[in-house]
């Protein structure tokens, strides 16, 4: 009897000190939560059609007139200079953006009328003279969108086409003499430089400069006093634009990203 209640005081004393070691050893699984989900950018659809308006000025600068005289002397004979003032000019235009680097488009820019002031002269005399040009050009044209920094993208571009020139008459205010304006096509090409700005995820402000040179060509016509035909050796034109594009389909680069949809991470246990 003896014996058993001993046996049972050890099991019981034992039972004492070993419960909390044993407590401490199974201790509750520590949580660590699951490093944060890498989030990946979806693909976007850059490509779209596009149309835009513009508006410029521009100052053209003639490199050069010259003339045909049947009376005394006959001959070839040039202006002394001549000069067109600053004009306006409005175009517009359909493109298509291939992807965030490449885009063309085809514009028409219509130059309204600009003055001329020339002179020529001869031995005995001196002439003004007088008239005012206008242009359609038509141009298709080829960009790179360089890369876009807080919404700014520059670009490059460069076009090629042809321009409608229209002189109105040749004439000497001072006299009756007049020669009538030609109107004739020339070939023309151009070079861009400008930077957009993103207005919506549709509308972009355009801004830049261009230069346009166009090919020499008839000036004006045949006079009764035996001077004429007049051709100009071509056209240079600077001009300062501003205008706006506005995109139908695809991302025009303006778009925030759309970001793939991520779960919320599920606790991981460990012992």
């Amino acid at each position: 009897m003896f014996k058993t209640a001993r046996m049972a005081l050890l099991a019981a004393l034992f039972a004492g000190i070993a419960g909390p070691a044993l407590a401490a050893d199974l201790a509750e699984p520590q949580i660590e939560e699951a490093p944060p989900p890498v989030v990946e950018q979806q693909p976007t659809d850059v490509g779209g059609w596009y149309i835009r308006g513009d508006i410029d000025y521009h100052k053209s600068t003639l490199r050069g007139i010259d003339y045909i005289t049947y009376g005394p002397p006959p001959g070839t004979n040039d202006f002394d200079f001549g000069k067109l003032k600053g004009g306006f000019s409005l175009g517009g235009g359909v493109g298509y953006k291939v992807n965030d680097y490449f885009r063309t488009d085809l514009t028409a820019d219509y130059w309204f009328k600009s003055n001329f002031n020339g002179q020529t002269s001869d031995l005995t005399t001196t002439s003004t003279e007088v008239s005012r040009m206008s242009a359609l050009l038509l141009l298709a044209n080829a960009y790179v969108d360089i890369g876009t920094w807080h919404g700014i993208t520059p670009y490059v571009g460069a076009g090629i086409g042809g321009a409608h020139i229209k002189w109105d008459t040749v004439h000497d205010p001072n006299t009756t003499e007049t020669n009538p304006g030609s109107s004739n096509w020339r070939f023309a090409y151009a070079l861009m430089a400008g930077a957009s700005y993103c207005l919506t995820d549709r509308v972009v402000l355009d801004a830049g400069y261009r230069f346009t040179h166009i090919q020499g060509g008839r000036m004006f016509e045949f006079d009764s006093t035996s001077s004429g035909p007049g051709f100009d050796h071509g056209i240079n034109t600077h001009e300062v634009r501003g205008g706006l594009r506005y995109q139908f389909s695809g991302n025009n680069g303006c778009a925030a990203p759309v970001v793939a949809y991520q779960p919320e991470p599920e606790p991981i246990y460990t012992k």
